[in-house]
């Protein structure tokens, strides 16, 4: 999967990473064959695991030196979560669906990954009880930024989020810089949507 599918990607930590966490893990095993390839699956509840490039992308955009406080929204099968604990002491993830946050919770600690808290709640509001944060990952698309997540970085954190239309989006890096924020369009992609107070309706 490494040497095939993740053209572009330049940073040999995340690629190193990639290679490390079993991706089979976090879909169902009449899945399992097709774990690898470049393409997202279904994990139930209408949710997706994204395409493996994607991970690595947004992964890499988060530009990681390792110890960051990370929050993600949308924990989903809990594989971008394994990645991101990887690089990180601590991951603060928030998952609507009850039933997937349970099985990311479970496998992630089969798979000894200690260092990860589950909430279940609104993404789109951030969980403001552990911010700021360094780098918040959205694996979910909006269609605005969220206030609550830009105000729950830190001085210099990054947002990564994929932000427009329900059957297109642009995946954007949000820098925040005291009052100033910076956003850098990254690509073109296709996320499901965020729902919550401040994402789309449900």
């Amino acid at each position: 999967m490494v040497s095939t599918q993740l053209p572009g990607i330049r940073d040999e930590r995340v690629l190193e990473v990639m290679s490390r966490v079993p991706r089979h893990r976090f879909v169902d095993p009449a899945l399992w064959p097709q774990a690898y390839s470049d393409y997202s699956l279904p994990i139930g509840a209408g949710q997706t695991i994204s395409q493996p490039y994607m991970v690595a992308l947004m992964t890499e955009s988060l530009r990681l030196s390792g110890g960051e406080k990370i929050l993600e929204i949308g924990t989903g099968s809990g594989y971008q979560t394994a990645i991101l604990a990887e690089f990180s002491a601590r991951i603060f993830s928030i998952e609507r669906e009850p039933s997937l946050a349970q099985r990311a919770r479970e496998i992630l600690s089969e798979l000894g990954y200690e260092n990860v808290v589950i909430m279940v709640g609104d993404g789109s509001k951030g969980w403001r009880q552990f911010s700021p944060y360094d780098r918040i990952l959205v694996t979910a698309s909006a269609p605005e930024v969220p206030y609550s997540l830009v105000e729950q970085l830190s001085d210099n954190g990054l947002l990564v989020i994929p932000v427009g239309e329900r059957d297109h989006q642009v995946l954007k890096v949000i820098e925040k810089k005291g009052r100033e924020v910076v956003a850098d369009d990254i690509c073109g992609c296709s996320f499901v949507p965020l729902i919550g107070e401040e994402g789309w309706p449900g």
